[in-house]
């Protein structure tokens, strides 16, 4: 078969394009995310390095991104991908309000709402578990003998992380600082900052430092039920921060960067974030027209964190897509990263599996997993996520998943709760989903 030099011409011009494209697209990638790249750390690539259609992808995600924000289902958001410890698609959409003043930044610290509760006490439980010092079937007065007369004092760790204990969902905490009137009570929260009165809550507003231990009272009263049941509940996230403190000797949020963050690199985690960073890196959520009666930004969202002094393993953790990838890698690695085991494999593993599917419970240990059987309306992730797959969601309008059988991370970060907890947009478009599977239909066959 003879080629003619203009065909010959045109081959080597469409080869020398798509060279200069996935060129470009490394750059870009390269330039936008600082990522550790030794040994089984996160690095960078391109969709077509690890088997994945770029131009669908791209096309596929920017569609349903633009379409999202201009439907203001949130102002801004941003989408991480890695796959094979690449990360090969990281973009931001949007600004940080609907001003259109700020673009959203690669770089932004989003508040990760419940995904706190796989980001903070869970890898240190995890951790703690791999050593031998923490062990799921013992009962909850073991590691909390605070609560040795309560009626969760039997309750056993695993299902009070498979949220198979029959806990409450949840308690209004702030409700009790308000008067019937709507006024503040007067031994619960003051304007000015004082030595009794010094967990801040607004720049005016403090709450007593005891209040603590009222939370602490309304959990170990709340009923149980006797049905043992797939109930979700953060009650016990509330808890695990104190757990964790007790059985390691250290503070609970020095432990936490000491032995999991910083052998990560992940040196944006952390809890009250603008003691480390400029409101203009953060992403503001709520107009709180209840409580705080002020519009949050930089602080974290959830009431009940708020009045633990934005420490707590329900809520309060903040950080980049970047930096979450570098946990959520960790986890996918087995528990090691950087060539160091900072989390034994045998943990990550017992907690990241379905704990009780003969209940019809689709938890794992902390983590949420895909439903036993697919639903789309009522499955939060892809139709195509395998049953090893792992994750979270957050109710500010963030969102996690791995999948070891397709060695896939995807992150969602927006904040759907700007400038009010009400738009429900981002579930009624199924936006986290639909972007979801368009990763696993981006995988070359």
């Amino acid at each position: 078969m003879r080629i003619n030099n203009r065909f010959r011409l045109w081959i080597f011009l469409l080869m020398l394009v798509c060279g200069f494209c996935e060129a470009q697209d490394t750059v870009k990638v390269e330039s936008e995310i600082s990522i550790t790249q030794n040994e089984n750390g996160l690095g960078v690539g391109t969709p077509f390095s690890v088997g994945m259609d770029s131009i669908f992808l791209h096309q596929k995600i920017d569609s349903i991104a633009n379409e999202a924000i201009e439907a203001k289902a949130f102002p801004g958001m941003q989408v991480l991908i890695a796959k094979s410890g690449k990360v090969i698609f990281h973009e931001a959409y949007g600004f940080h309000t609907y001003d259109s003043i700020k673009n959203v930044q690669l770089t932004d610290l989003y508040d990760f709402a419940s995904l706190s509760k796989i980001t903070t006490a869970l890898p240190a439980l995890m951790k703690l578990h791999g050593e031998g010092k923490f062990k799921l079937d013992e009962s909850f007065k073991t590691y909390f003998p605070k609560f040795k007369r309560s009626n969760k004092s039997d309750l056993t760790y695993r299902e009070i992380l498979a949220h198979q204990a029959g806990l409450k969902p949840w308690i209004p905490y702030w409700t009790t600082t308000i008067k019937k009137n709507g006024k503040y009570k007067w031994r619960t929260l003051k304007k000015k900052k004082t030595k009794n009165y010094n967990i801040k809550i607004t720049d005016n507003l403090f709450l007593h430092k005891n209040y603590k231990n009222r939370i602490y009272k309304a959990i170990c009263k709340s009923p149980v039920s006797e049905v043992k049941e797939y109930k979700y509940s953060g009650l016990a996230f509330y808890l695990f921060p104190e757990i964790v403190s007790e059985m390691t000797g250290m503070d609970y949020e020095t432990y936490l960067k000491k032995e999991i963050y910083e052998p990560l690199g992940a040196t944006t985690l952390t809890y009250n974030p603008q003691r480390f960073f400029s409101n203009d890196r953060i992403i503001p959520t709520e107009r709180d027209t209840f409580f705080r009666h002020v519009q949050i930004h930089g602080t974290v969202h959830d009431e009940g964190a708020i009045m633990m002094g934005g420490v707590s393993a329900n809520a309060g953790l903040f950080g980049t897509a970047n930096d979450l990838a570098k946990l959520v890698q960790m986890y996918l690695n087995g528990g090691s990263y950087g060539g160091k085991q900072i989390i034994a494999k045998e943990s990550i593993e017992e907690f990241t599996k379905y704990q009780y599917p003969e209940n019809e419970n689709r938890r794992g240990l902390g983590f949420d997993k895909p439903l036993l059987e697919y639903d789309f309306e009522k499955s939060s992730v892809a139709k195509d996520a395998s049953p090893s797959s792992y994750g979270h969601s957050g109710y500010t309008g963030t969102f996690v998943w791995v999948d070891p059988e397709y060695d896939l991370i995807y992150i969602f970060f927006s904040n759907r709760v700007f400038p009010t907890r009400n738009n429900r947009k981002i579930y009624e478009m199924n936006v986290r989903p639909n972007i979801h599977q368009v990763i696993y239909d981006s995988i070359r066959k």
